[in-house]
């Protein structure tokens, strides 16, 4: 079937679905949205292989074969090879130790595996070799956040949300910061900047379901809007579940809390920073510390 009619159906599908389960059941979670793991594409495969074949074949300058190492660690990473990536980055470093985005990646890598000092330095570095690398600013008040210094985390989610006033994500971030210290003054921060924010972007749905002008059903039946692709509907599910994980999690209902997180994870979003992060939010609300396998080595 060609991927426009599957497409199609599935969205018929999906609003048939929708309507009829906000209709019978308006207060009932929305389980019945599942999504489908996205592919390792193709053409990423082919272009690893060939990364590969340069790096083992060609004569490379240090700073070619860094570049090379780090763009096949992006790859590694869009596929959701962590690992792999890791090393590619760690190799980029050595051999070009100014590299900004090597050392942003494994700032990540550092804050999913618990070693927030040690990702706090890394985006340290990302800025001071490149100020204008803005979502060293995310990651860095990520890192702070996870490791539960929200106060200061709000300096770099502010700085962030600041630098691009009409993306709902910056502030809906900064609202679940604000959240953690003070639940009202979050709503009340959140309202005024959603008057800014980009009304064609998607993601404004979630600072309106965040704000309670939308339902959980009324965010989930929005991911088919002005829909064009099935990656698309993968990467707003894997957004949609994870921050109604978080609201979950808010109202203390751990188990449907983690049962969003893991319908996040199952869209293999591998790039998104909301599949990133559900794994170390489940671990949190299991209480569990991270295991050996997820340490940076």
């Amino acid at each position: 079937m060609p991927n426009c009619i599957r497409l199609s159906v599935l969205a018929a599908a999906l609003l048939l679905g929708l309507t009829g389960c906000a209709a019978q059941h308006s207060h009932a979670p929305a389980y019945w949205l599942t999504p489908e793991p996205l592919p390792i594409p193709q053409r990423t495969e082919v272009a690893i292989a060939r990364l590969t074949e340069i790096l083992h074949r060609a004569e490379l300058t240090e700073q070619q074969s860094a570049q090379l190492h780090y763009d096949r660690g992006v790859m590694y990473e869009s596929v959701g090879l962590t690992s792999l990536a890791r090393f590619d980055f760690m190799r980029a470093l050595r051999l070009q130790p100014d590299l900004a985005g090597a050392y942003n990646f494994m700032g990540i890598h550092y804050t999913l595996a618990g070693n927030f000092d040690q990702a706090y330095e890394a985006f340290d570095s990302v800025l001071e070799l490149d100020p204008s690398y803005e979502f060293a600013y995310l990651n860095r008040a990520l890192a702070l956040y996870y490791a539960g210094r929200i106060d200061l985390s709000l300096y770099d989610f502010t700085e962030f949300q600041q630098r691009a006033p009409t993306d709902p994500y910056r502030a809906v971030w900064l609202y679940l910061a604000h959240a953690e210290l003070d639940p009202e003054l979050a709503r009340s921060k959140l309202a005024s900047l959603r008057t800014e924010l980009d009304a064609e972007n998607w993601g404004t749905q979630l600072a309106d379901f965040f704000l309670g002008t939308i339902s959980e059903a009324d965010l989930l039946y929005s991911v088919t809007d002005n829909l064009n692709s099935a990656k698309q509907l993968a990467e707003r599910l894997c957004e949609a579940y994870f921050y109604l994980a978080k609201w979950h999690s808010m109202q203390g209902d751990t188990e449907r809390a983690m049962h969003n997180f893991k319908l996040s994870l199952a869209t293999n979003v591998f790039e998104f920073l909301e599949h990133r992060y559900a794994r170390l939010e489940l671990a949190r609300l299991r209480d569990e510390p991270l295991s050996a396998e997820d340490a940076v080595f």
